[in-house]
């Protein structure tokens, strides 16, 4: 995600979740009709040989994640853990007078997924602003846009993302011009679909005082007319930040109010936990003013940002603070974000070699390579989990570097450093994930073979695109994989995202075999990197991401069998019930699964 960790749009969200922005979360369910029976009579006879749960979920196909017994029938869970899994008939010892009953209804049952790369104030934020998702021209651009401006006279700024390399013309790059069109009075500032570049219109420019002679900013390029020196108002990576430092910011009401929605949304789509990799770090009592009510429904793990150059000894005070204060199973501080590089779309990815379309380019990283080493080993000593955005491979092999450093320093622990996203990769470096013990935390959907994935494809050239978006490679060769979204550059709903891992096809079949269709991976796979392997991901493979007696009762139930049902449906699987610690945080109020459950008593 890009440099600014700021709101952004999902592009997918069109297939999925077309009305969630106005889901709200249940505070308080006063029944819960097509699941739950309160207060079943307990059988007659002697007491229950063992302490009653607190539910039961029962008649259910559960997906354990445990390799000895993967499936059972039923959950017991006292509080907020799980106390016995295994057959119905088996858990009926664990009712008394005051169990819940949830009845599965022979649904499969699975553990809640963890999106393993994600920002959600500004995913939270794109729910209420121009929705640019899937607009392929700028014609199109401008009507939804001119909709939103006319729509919300309001608002002094119109703000956006959302917007694709491709649909902006053959150099994927827009131009002010074509905003000054339709909005010429107000200022215009719009994110990319991946954040690493903006749309500004004139009066933006104006705003944040960007001109000829304004120097680009480290890390950061304004793109200027070769003929006059004037910014177009296409700006990338670091220079988004000098028009976004002006943005009129929100208050904390207008935090809370969207991150209420995002949660809701969250539940909706079956996530129980969050690593937050950018843009939560500064709200981290937000998040607990809602833990404080009882609002917060999602289990949050949050990353501070360290910029380039170095290293500050603010950023080790203020990572310090909040691991002190944060750590425990709701909210949890005391991780760090570097940005080793940018995006291939806009070649500000770092390579080993020439970009196959530019070939005087290949993209500079965003650290020197000593300043990031020591800043990798300063934090891995004072036992701080450290995540790299690397895009390029000349970016993923500087922190494969970096990480060998800071354990050859600091001795070898148990540190499961982590790369972000790994687009590309040289044939050298992928056994190094294995040996060093590094994890693949990767974006199956950021790999969806659409138009823009075109634009990457030509970017990086025939060579490079074998290893594009590598799971299936790096899974056999050790490494260790875990996923997540990166919402809101695409939707948080991770059943599209496992849809894509499986197919690497688009949801009309394109193309023929899948994309790369040798990093397909099978259903088992993709879901593991939602749950055990994100558990994992986090040290918290111990009381997480599987479902067994001791872990934390977090589960969801779902609408279809993503074992047996045609790949190319697996994004159309729905979420009709998620539980985080023993708390019901969504239902569904479908009526097919009203009837199911109603069926199966």
């Amino acid at each position: 995600m890009g440099v600014q960790q700021r709101r952004r749009k999902a592009i997918l969200n069109r297939n999925s979740n077309s009305g969630s922005k106005h889901v709200f979360l249940w505070l308080a369910i006063p029944f819960l009709a097509a699941f739950v029976i309160t207060g079943t009579a307990a059988p007659a006879g002697p007491a229950p040989p063992v302490t009653p749960a607190d539910t039961l979920v029962l008649h259910g196909k559960v997906y354990t994640q445990q390799p000895a017994k993967p499936w059972a029938e039923a959950v017991a869970i006292s509080g907020d853990k799980i106390v016995a899994v295994g057959a119905d008939k088996d858990l009926e010892q664990y009712r008394g007078p005051k169990t819940r009953t949830i009845n599965a209804a022979g649904r499969v049952v699975l553990p809640g997924f963890t999106d393993c790369h994600i920002h959600v104030l500004d995913g939270s934020f794109s729910l209420d602003e121009p929705d640019l998702n899937g607009a392929r021209t700028i014609p199109e651009i401008q009507m939804r846009l001119k909709d939103f401006a006319f729509a919300h006279p309001e608002k002094p700024w119109i703000i956006g993302q959302g917007w694709t390399y491709d649909a902006v013309g053959p150099s994927g790059l827009p131009d002010k011009k074509d905003l000054d069109a339709i909005i010429p009075d107000r200022p215009v500032y719009l994110d990319s679909y991946d954040g690493h570049s903006a749309w500004v219109n004139s009066k933006g420019l104006a705003a944040a005082n960007i001109n000829r002679d304004t120097p680009d900013p480290l890390a950061g390029k304004i793109v200027r007319d070769p003929a006059t020196g004037d910014a177009t108002g296409a700006l990338k990576e670091s220079a988004t930040d000098l028009v976004f430092k002006v943005v009129p910011k929100p208050t904390q009401q207008e935090k809370l109010t969207a991150l209420r929605a995002g949660l809701a949304l969250a539940a909706q789509n079956g996530l129980v936990r969050v690593d937050s990799l950018g843009g939560d770090f500064d709200d981290l009592d937000l998040l607990d003013s809602l833990r404080q009510s009882n609002e917060l429904t999602l289990r949050f793990y949050v990353a501070k940002v360290i910029h380039p150059p170095e290293l500050l000894p603010s950023d080790l005070s203020a990572l310090e603070a909040a691991r002190a204060k944060y750590h425990d199973d709701w909210i949890s501080a005391g991780a760090a974000k570097f940005f080793m590089d940018g995006v291939v779309e806009s070649h500000t990815a770092a390579m080993l070699a020439p970009y196959s379309d530019a070939p005087n380019l290949s993209g500079t990283p965003n650290w020197q390579a000593d300043q990031y080493d020591h800043a990798v080993t300063e934090l891995d000593r004072r036992g701080i989990q450290i995540f790299t955005h690397a895009i390029g491979d000349r970016a993923v092999r500087m922190a494969l570097d970096g990480y060998q450093q800071a354990e050859t320093k600091n001795g070898a622990h148990d540190a499961r450093y982590r790369i972000e996203h790994i687009e590309t990769i040289s044939p050298d470096d992928i056994p190094r994930f294995s040996s060093q013990g590094i994890i693949a935390s990767m974006q199956p959907l950021h790999a969806y073979p659409d138009e823009d994935t075109a634009v990457w494809a030509r970017n990086v050239g025939p060579a490079r695109e074998k290893l594009a978006f590598a799971w299936n490679t790096l899974s056999k060769s050790g490494a260790r994989l875990a996923f997540g979204s990166d919402w809101p550059v695409v939707t948080l709903n991770p059943w599209a995202g496992i849809q894509c891992a499986v197919t690497r096809q688009t949801n009309e079949g394109k193309p023929a075999g899948g994309w790369v269709s040798e990093q397909r991976i099978t259903v088992a796979q993709a879901i593991d990197g939602y749950t055990t392997g994100a558990a994992y991901a986090g040290h918290r493979e111990k009381t997480e991401g599987g479902l067994e007696a001791g872990k934390l009762a977090d589960l969801i139930i779902v609408s279809q069998n993503p074992f047996e049902v045609d790949p190319h449906e697996l994004g159309k699987t729905k979420v009709v019930l998620t539980m985080v610690g023993g708390r019901i945080v969504y239902q569904s109020k479908s009526g097919d699964a009203a009837q199911a459950a109603k069926g199966a008593q």
